[in-house]
């Protein structure tokens, strides 16, 4: 699918993923949008049938039900996500550090087992503070995991405050290559970078492959981007509500 056509439908699902959330009065808004280009790549562009995706920043899975809802299944709408393979989901995640460990379990599983097919795992850049994170890289080293990529929803923010604030975070893209990882550097609200990052044609043989992907946290709602205070805070005043369909609906 056209990367244009991918596009709209990002903002559809930017629509529906603030109306899921004020329909189950889900707080974590922002840390969802920013992440919207990035599901809608892999679910209506790459995954294929073998592949497995985990959440591992599962507090923004409300953009990733509605992705789910548009390839037929039905997920139950929960603050993080519990595993539920028959609708999508293969592992529970919330508490961060968790997910990459687990897709790299799945990696290494496929590859002992001579098994195809590719595990994707969606990280917050916050979360590559956990000394799990680091861990299993070096496990994906080990085992030379080219079957595993990694995203990394680089919106340079963590809970309510700014990453470089709290633990800063320039040389990430350094970090990942001293763990023997392929490193992409893109941008994460562009489709046709997206795209092209996460292409079979950027596997490098013996290596995991991490897309850093630079995000904007509460991507489309204007008061909410960049804005730290919104990670887990739902609008409550009409006026506020109203601006935040405007915003989506242009």
């Amino acid at each position: 699918m056209k990367a244009e056509k991918l596009a709209k439908i990002a903002k559809q699902v930017r629509l529906e993923t603030f109306k899921l959330a004020m329909e189950h009065k889900e707080k974590h808004i922002a840390p969802s949008l920013s992440s919207v280009d990035i599901l809608v790549a892999l679910y209506e562009g790459i995954i294929k049938e073998e592949d497995k995706f985990v959440l591992s920043k599962g507090h923004g899975c409300l953009s990733w039900y509605i992705v789910l809802r548009r390839k037929g299944f039905c997920p139950e709408i929960k603050g993080h996500p519990d595993r539920d393979p028959k609708n999508g989901i293969f592992c529970t995640t919330g508490s961060l550090g968790h997910g990459l460990p687990m897709a790299v379990g799945m990696a290494f599983a496929r590859k002992y087992k001579k098994r195809g097919g590719r595990i994707f795992v969606l990280m917050g850049d916050g979360e590559c503070q956990e000394g799990s994170v680091w861990e299993s890289l070096n496990l994906a080293r080990r085992y030379c995991l080219d079957n595993l990529t990694i995203i990394v929803d680089h919106n340079k923010q963590q809970a309510l405050a700014m990453i470089c604030d709290v633990m800063g975070q320039d040389n990430l893209k350094e970090k990942f290559k001293v763990f023997g990882c392929n490193v992409l550097d893109i941008d994460g609200h562009d489709m046709k970078q997206l795209l092209e990052s996460l292409a079979e044609k950027n596997i490098t043989k013996g290596k995991p492959t991490v897309i850093i992907a630079n995000t904007i946290k509460g991507k489309g709602v204007s008061f909410m981007e960049g804005q730290p205070e919104w990670h887990a805070k739902i609008p409550k005043t009409d006026d506020l509500i109203k601006k935040a369909y405007e915003d989506l609906e242009r």
